[in-house]
């Protein structure tokens, strides 16, 4: 049926004055589908079955010419919040020239789609803004991000903060190639009036369309793929090596022989090739610095009884024959934190280990990286890589893939003991943060806490020195503190264990951090990380002097709470202490109860300081002023003048 024939849905209760489609009489809607509000349909557009796009909440949406609708895509947006389509109007939604939306997807504007993407079946995009010719697969959420253009979304990828978006890998031909394939199913269906004549009539590909058939193609799973495609991105070379079980046993692995090639395609070719022609062995994927000359990266992606097609490196690690236990998921809660903090950051996630002859001198050797975007599955990785690294040292590293530089090393396990946030003498850290001006410490044996450790690499990430100071109760009561061992290197490990050193020989005395700008010659920060045994407590509820601690913590990463005291939550000081080491402005807003239902916020006085202890006394201050009220913190990027964050930080 033509679409200049389909007349337009019944509106959503509480709308008025609502426009009419307006479709293009070239344009093919199918009769099943369900249009309102102010859809604009452009020339050459398919729509097929059993879609739904309203726009009547928020319009207008736009089709750009040529582009296709599959069977069951549904799009609707919300009354608030506009994108600029190519024509330099404001839409809820704006589908580009040429652009496929396959099967069961969602677009819920605010939404830009640029021209030539392709929208995997059932994905969801959500206030975000894809460039032109990038590429979402199937069962992927991009929310809350700008898409450069050309890039590439793995099938199930959860794209919700800027930071992965900029790490999305390029398009690939073969990604392009199963894209257009897609869009030549719809585009070979026949008119409306002859689908109900010849339901049964089978489709051909045009001939033209080069495409392989992946379904014959997937002993290769996508994490395995996904994580070729990234060593080549890096310029690494890949390899892979397999073992038999006796070879297994005794780490005698043999070569699979160099694979032709640098492409994708080729590698993944001989890659299947090896597992195909070693089925029923172990095999191992290697990535290989050609330059220093070592490996990078070993993976076991193939075991005895295994089907290669369900393989996958979460369910993998760093083969080690020694290491063949089972994931317990007795990870502790302050390393879910650092995976969760380091995920937040948009930081990449790599593992080391090393046994004792190793730990004593430093020799660690790489694990496989954590490439999952998810929080639970970032974790549910880390639990495997420590049951298959039982018994030995294992580090967690955090890297930071713009400025390509290491920006944590911790150890969260030791032979003996369930994995944890663990210090050179071997205690877990405890308590929790609760006001820049004290922060607690474990008690009795001088380690530190995962607070301090955070607050160390806070300073050091901007570029101060530390330094630490100790006083015995009668020079505390005077204000009369005596300096530590003074404290040279910037590494984190040397800092840290200068510290613990200054607390053990200073058991029994007040112990402050010191943070020191060298250039501007003058303290940035002054924190009591230890109290003597007995006054106040060792936990961090009583160790704070200036502020209770907070009760409440992050529920989901866009909502953070704050306690009743108004003051503010671990999680809202680390999003502070993120958006301030990425150069962007801090700013508040609030709202009661009738302007949060309306989303009419009002702004708070401005922060213009850049200081980490000024932004959180004016966040604290803002809470304290609208207590009883909806209060968001924004983080804004004074170049791009734009906000890249909106996070609920109060609720009444």
């Amino acid at each position: 049926m033509a679409a200049n024939t389909i007349s337009s849905a019944p509106p959503t209760p509480g709308t008025t004055a609502l426009v009419a489609p307006q479709i293009d009489r070239s344009a093919l809607v199918n009769a099943s589908s369900y249009l309102a509000g102010d859809v604009r349909v452009a020339a050459k557009v398919r729509i097929a079955p059993a879609t739904s796009i309203r726009a009547d909440a928020g319009s207008i949406f736009a089709v750009g010419e040529g582009s296709s609708i599959e069977d069951g895509v549904v799009m609707h947006g919300l009354p608030h919040g506009r994108v600029v389509g190519d024509d330099g109007q404001e839409y809820s939604i704006w589908i580009g020239k040429q652009t496929c939306i396959a099967h069961l997807s969602l677009i819920h504007g605010p939404a830009y789609i640029g021209d030539g993407c392709f929208i995997g079946f059932r994905s969801t995009v959500f206030n975000a803004r894809l460039g032109a010719g990038s590429i979402v697969m199937m069962h992927a959420l991009v929310q809350d991000v700008e898409i450069p253009a050309g890039k590439y979304v793995p099938s199930g990828a959860i794209i919700t903060n800027q930071q992965q978006a900029d790490r999305l890998p390029d398009v690939q031909e073969r990604d392009r190639a199963f894209a257009r394939h897609v869009a030549a199913l719809s585009e070979s269906f026949p008119a409306p009036r002859e689908v109900h004549l010849q339901p049964t009539r089978s489709l051909a590909l045009k001939s033209e369309i080069p495409y392989k058939n992946l379904v014959e193609d997937m002993t290769i799973s996508t994490d395995i793929r996904t994580q070729v495609r990234s060593l080549l991105a890096q310029g690494y070379a890949v390899g892979a090596e397999h073992a038999d079980q006796r070879r297994f046993k005794t780490n005698s692995w043999l070569s699979c022989g160099a694979f032709s090639g640098s492409r994708e395609e080729q590698i993944l070719a001989g890659l299947e090739a090896c597992l195909q022609e070693h089925a029923g062995e172990y095999v191992r994927l290697l990535g290989i610095d050609t330059q220093a000359k070592r490996r990078v990266f070993e993976a076991i992606v193939q075991r005895p009884g295994e089907a290669a097609k369900t393989t996958s490196l979460r369910a993998t690690s760093l083969a080690s024959p020694r290491h063949t236990g089972s994931v317990n998921g007795n990870i502790s809660a302050d390393v879910a934190s650092q995976v969760r903090s380091l995920l937040h950051q948009g930081c990449k996630i790599g593992i080391e280990y090393a046994d004792k002859r190793r730990f004593r001198t430093s020799s660690w050797l790489t694990g496989p990286k954590v490439e999952a975007f998810r929080e639970s599955d970032a974790i549910r990785e880390v639990e495997t890589v420590l049951a298959d690294l039982a018994g030995e040292y294992v580090r967690l590293v955090g890297i930071d893939p713009v400025a390509k530089k290491r920006v944590l090393e911790v150890v969260i396990q030791r032979p003996g003991e369930t994995a944890s946030l663990a210090t050179s003498n071997g205690s877990a850290p405890t308590g929790s943060y609760s006001n820049p001006r004290s922060v607690a410490t474990t008690t009795g044996r001088g380690g530190l806490s995962g607070e301090v450790i955070n607050q160390v690499r806070s300073l050091l990430a901007q570029g101060y020195k530390i330094g630490s100071e100790h006083a015995d109760k009668r020079r505390f009561r005077i204000n009369s503190w005596q300096s530590c061992t003074p404290i040279d290197s910037n590494r984190e490990s040397d800092i840290i264990a200068a510290l613990e050193t200054c607390l053990a020989e200073h058991q029994g005395e007040y112990v402050r951090l010191l943070g020191i700008d060298s250039k501007a010659k003058r303290r940035v920060l002054e924190t009591i990380i230890q109290r003597p045994d007995g006054q106040n407590g060792s936990s961090a509820s009583a160790a704070s002097t200036a502020a209770p601690t907070t009760a409440a913590s992050y529920s989901t990463p866009k909502t953070a709470r704050v306690s009743s005291a108004g003051f503010l939550s671990s999680e809202v000081m680390t999003q502070v202490r993120s958006l301030l080491a990425q150069g962007y402005k801090i700013g508040t807003e609030h709202a009661d109860k009738r302007r949060f239902r309306t989303s009419s916020w009002q702004s708070c006085s401005p922060i213009e300081s850049n200081r980490e202890s000024d932004v959180i006394a004016a966040l604290e201050a803002c809470l304290t002023e609208h207590q009883g009220e909806y209060v968001r913190l924004l983080g804004i990027d004074p170049k791009a003048k734009r906000r890249v964050m909106e996070t609920l930080i109060q609720r009444p």
